[in-house]
């Protein structure tokens, strides 16, 4: 990405939208603007429309995160190890754009056992009155 189209980002989200999406950042536990929707719907990538997961895969994590048992397509969303924090994770992005999403882990419910734990600032919900076929 050139520097213009990272102004150009700059001009489009919100900074915490920015800081998350292109410096891998996290926003606060429990702060997110979906952590507790229940709306049924698409969730989107903020920075370019791909959808990437639907609400009928969100549950109640505990986390302070919106949390997926499974994105809508798995060609929609890439991941990569992570060593930062300390610690090793899975990040995951979306494939479209590379905007940072969060992270996945093992401990998710059935039917995958995964929990896309992903921040909500880096998602648009178009819930499904909105969501075109």
């Amino acid at each position: 990405m050139t520097e213009k189209d990272h102004e150009k980002l700059k001009e489009e989200l919100s900074p915490e939208e920015y800081y998350v999406t292109q410096n891998k950042g996290t926003e606060p536990a429990f702060s997110g603007k979906y952590d507790g929707v229940k709306t049924p719907g698409v969730y989107n990538c903020v920075v370019c429309g791909e959808a990437l997961f639907s609400s009928k895969t969100k549950y109640d994590s505990g986390s302070g995160w919106p949390s997926f048992w499974e994105p809508i397509n798995h060609e929609n969303v890439g991941s990569e190890e992570d060593h930062s924090a300390g610690m090793v994770r899975t990040e995951v992005h979306c494939n479209k754009c590379k905007a940072h999403l969060g992270h996945v882990f093992p401990d998710g419910p059935q039917p995958t056992g995964l929990r896309y734990c992903i921040n909500s600032v880096s998602l648009d919900l178009k819930p499904d009155e909105e969501v075109e076929d």
